[in-house]
């Protein structure tokens, strides 16, 4: 029998303006010594993938790494292989955009290394067969998925050792089955495991083994850089493969030249099987992790993968309100494209980077920097469009079936939900480009379920080391009793109506009996007069039929809130509106000169100043009536590669006082 080729391929990736220590982390762990050990090997064929913008910290500001790659570009061991320039999930990006994205970066590589890449490195492996057509148009001839996108879609397992064809409206393109075992057998396994698992593939003539993945694994992830450097992982495995006389290292594209196609293939649109687990919500999750208990692994491998599945990516966008939106101002902003010079370009191609939209084993969306970043770079794209007078739209730029308020003046870009209670869902200051409204819903997650009955896994054999899905982590007995869920959306301007009064206490843990209706319903909006209106009801010994009326009106650096209250309820109520603002330091914002700490109340004030020492910027709400505030840091659980983070999000505050029927409010915002 012949050898078997290796196809093996890494992917390198950092979040657009990921913190500096962040980068230097991966460099110094991960990049530095893989590209180190493997020019000792130039003999030893491989494919590279690296996001542009990460590609443009290594050319700039890491010459050694930078050396060692072109050495072994030139030496014809490095294959390179594109993508979308600053990483998106390019099914989810306009179609315009993903070819200027992938060619982008495909100019970067051939001006850089004289290298014209033909394969795709599929972000986060998220097909759809759409992005066909925009692939060709880019000159790309193959792309890589996984292995699970053909066996959930049908084909046979032991047929996963080449490459397949697949068309969209009559454009072809290759494509190539990373293994799931090879995947996580490299670089956890032993050596000569390893290798048993890529001669394991070869299971007919012209057989290849095929793994591209995460670079962050050899080195970066937990316990790895000990393993692969220290010890000598990547070392040995790099010179057991050299040495086997039933392997041989190739790169994809001369495999697919010397190579037939297996045939045609049409695929569900899919990613790698934890993505479709983390997509879903978490009761789903959980269920589908136990009907795959029950049906069993053997049958779940060899039948049940087909059918017993997960959701898809694009789900990421309803499970969290937060990313959608987000998403939907990144298409809102692609439209205007035409208008934009080439620098206000590069912030929209930017905002696609993927990492800030979805969430898994890494922290992505509850990263309150990747989503900073995001809003910077869509408030600059604002702040070019800012003219000096006010402008006023009513749109559904988040496509949830309700008109958007939106508002942009010379130093601030608002918006308002006519869905959700007309909260403020955009507070963004273009002198600062921060959005002070960048926050998050408390929700149940899947991995809750780790933190709240927490289980001890065995130690792992000397002969491997855990995957990070795998890693066992020491539990905060603390972060159970952070472990609140939140019944409406967490933004600004949120009605809510008690039978008792607006606690520290209550407040936070979310347990004052809501007689109100307002909270987290529908407004009629008004674009005219930038008025929304419900008719709804407060609910106590009875219906009481209650009109809310709010009124947003505008000036340069301030708005004003002029509410209105209409109800035959004539028994002792309290009423309170809710606010949660996101600051880049939480923990040193002043409210009236004090830090919020393990919580504040202030009794009877009319004017609430708060201080941001990030933007350097205070926020000034001044009230026609005196309010009591209950203020304190919400914190949100997030999973991470090092286990459970505590993440101080944002600081939400009620302003409360006994029941009200006319009310006036206003917000300045001041440059300090």
């Amino acid at each position: 029998m012949k050898k078997i080729s290796l196809l093996f391929g890494i992917h390198m990736h950092q979040p657009v303006d990921n913190f500096g220590e962040a980068v230097d982390e991966a460099i110094q762990k991960c990049y530095k010594p893989f590209f180190e050990t493997m020019a000792k090997y130039p003999e030893f064929k491989f494919s590279v993938h690296c996001s542009g913008w990460l590609f443009e910290q290594i050319v700039t500001k890491q010459p050694e790494i930078y050396t060692n790659i072109k050495k072994l570009t030139d030496s014809g061991t490095i294959e390179w292989i594109s993508a979308g320039y600053y990483e998106p999930i390019l099914s989810s990006i306009p179609s315009s955009d993903r070819v200027k994205q992938i060619k982008k970066l495909t100019s970067f590589i051939d001006k850089k290394f004289n290298s014209t890449p033909k394969g795709l490195w599929l972000t986060e492996r998220v097909w759809n067969s759409a992005i066909v057509p925009d692939l060709r148009k880019s000159d790309i001839d193959f792309a890589l998925v996984d292995d699970y996108h053909f066996l959930s879609s049908g084909f046979d397992k032991n047929e996963m050792n080449g490459y397949y064809t697949t068309e969209e409206s009559g454009e072809k393109i290759n494509l190539f089955p990373i293994s799931t075992a090879l995947r996580y057998a490299l670089p956890f396994y032993s050596v000569n495991d390893a290798i048993k698992s890529i001669e394991a593939r070869n299971s007919s003539e012209n057989s290849a083994a095929i793994i591209f993945d995460d670079a962050e694994k050899f080195g970066l992830w937990p316990k790895t850089h000990e393993w692969v450097y220290e010890k000598g992982w990547l070392k040995d495995f790099v010179e057991a493969v050299l040495k086997s006389e039933t392997i041989q290292t190739a790169h994809f594209e001369d495999f697919a030249k010397q190579n037939r196609s297996k045939g045609i293939a049409y695929l569900g649109n899919t990613s790698y099987i934890e993505m479709g687990e983390w997509s879903l919500k978490a009761k789903q999750t959980l269920a589908l992790e136990e009907l795959k208990q029950k049906v069993g692994d053997k049958y779940f491998e060899d039948v049940g993968i087909a059918f017993i599945k997960g959701g898809i990516w694009h789900n990421f966008f309803v499970k969290y309100k937060e990313s959608n939106y987000l998403h939907k101002r990144m298409l809102y902003m692609s439209k205007k494209q035409k208008k934009m010079s080439k620098n206000e370009l590069e912030y929209l191609y930017k905002l696609q980077t993927n990492d800030v939209f979805w969430h898994g084993v890494f922290g992505g969306l509850y990263l309150p920097n990747l989503r900073d970043n995001a809003y910077r770079f869509l408030l600059e794209l604002e702040k070019s469009f800012a003219k000096n007078r006010i402008s006023i739209e009513a749109e559904d730029i988040d496509m949830d079936g309700y008109d958007e308020l939106k508002v942009l003046s010379k130093s601030l870009s608002l918006l308002f939900s006519s869905k959700n209670g007309a909260q403020m869902i955009e507070f963004g200051s273009l002198k600062s480009l921060f959005n002070w409204q960048n926050t998050l819903t408390r929700r149940e997650e899947a991995y809750h379920q780790k933190i709240s009955n927490p289980t001890v896994k065995e130690q792992s054999e000397d002969n491997k080391i855990e995957t990070i899905h795998d890693i066992s982590t020491p539990f905060d007995e603390e972060l159970k009793s952070e472990l609140i869920y939140d019944w409406h959306l967490k933004y600004s301007f949120i009605d809510h109506f008690s039978d008792s009064a607006f606690s520290l206490e209550n407040f936070k843990n979310v347990s004052f009996k809501e007689i109100g209706d307002f909270a987290n319903q529908p407004f009629e909006l008004d674009k005219t007069t930038t008025t929304f209106k419900r008719d709804g009801g407060i609910y106590l010994d009875g219906t009481h039929k209650t009109s809310l009326q709010k009124r947003y009106t505008f000036q340069k650096d301030s708005f004003s809130l002029n509410l209105t209250c209409r109800s035959n309820f004539d028994k002792k109520a309290y009423y309170g509106v809710e606010f949660n603002l996101h600051f880049a330091h939480p923990q040193s914002v002043l409210f009236n000169g004090n830090l919020i700490t393990n919580g504040l109340n202030l009794k009877e004030i009319k004017t609430l100043e708060i201080y941001d020492d990030f933007t350097n910027q205070k926020i000034i709400i001044k009230m026609d009536k005196k309010m009591d505030l209950s203020a304190y840091i919400l914190n949100t659980i997030s999973q991470s590669e090092s286990g459970f983070d505590k993440v101080a999000q944002q600081i939400s505050f009620i302003l409360s006082s006994e029941f009200i029927k006319d009310f006036d409010l206003m917000i300045e915002v001041q440059n300090v």
